[in-house]
């Protein structure tokens, strides 16, 4: 009696599998750097009073919209 494995089909699906993790990565790192892109124009579109109102300086727009992307 013979017997015949297909391993095809498992390395096909571990195939399709690192393409969709990839994907998926791919689009996490998008929002991310869509959240830093908005919040980033946001603050910068603040005048110096309404900055000062919520306790932050012009330099330290580009770390606060890093930390609301990359740290949350």
């Amino acid at each position: 009696m013979a017997y015949e494995t297909n391993s095809i089909g498992a390395v096909g699906s571990s195939f399709m599998d690192r393409v969709h993790t990839l994907i998926a990565e791919y689009r996490a790192q998008a929002a991310r750097r869509k959240v830093y892109r908005n919040t980033l124009r946001e603050l910068s579109a603040l005048s110096h009073r309404e900055l000062c109102d919520l306790g932050l300086n012009r330099s330290e727009i580009k770390r606060v919209a890093y930390q609301a992307a990359y740290e949350s």
